[in-house]
């Protein structure tokens, strides 16, 4: 991808979406033992210390709803079940950079709730792909 350095995209993450989040919560932290960095099992979104990397937890229709998918239902193939997470300096900087190239499924917009401002795409497969900066950059 031939992007300018203001646009650069850094992983972060990766967020699991899942149906069963308290159960998916316990088996994280119980059972492979990750340190919870944020959230509990009442939060339905959780990020854990897995080495190197984040592991988070989000409930699938949550957001199946920030993406303006509700009308797929979890049980189906075409819901989301993870989400790549790019941390860049501007969004609005980044969607401009981008939208020539591909399409958005959300234009870039403050999501307060989560301290972030966000919009999201996809690859050709179809794999949900988020780009965000802290409200607080």
């Amino acid at each position: 991808m031939d992007i300018e350095s203001s646009s650069t995209l850094t992983f972060t993450h990766t967020r699991l979406l899942v149906t069963g989040y308290q159960e998916c919560f316990r088996f994280y932290r119980d059972v492979l033992g990750f340190e919870v960095g944020w959230g509990d099992e009442e939060s339905y979104y959780a990020d854990f210390e897995a080495g190197d990397a984040t592991l988070a937890l989000f409930g699938r229709e949550a957001m199946a709803d920030a993406v303006g998918v509700t009308e797929k239902r979890s049980e189906t193939p075409r819901q989301d079940e993870v989400a790549l997470i790019f941390r860049v300096e501007s969004v609005n900087e980044t969607y401009q950079e981008l939208r020539e190239k591909i399409e958005f499924v959300t234009e870039p917009h403050d999501r307060p709730d989560w301290g972030i401002r966000v919009a999201h795409f996809r690859d050709p497969d179809e794999n949900l792909i988020e780009i965000n900066r802290s409200l607080e950059a």
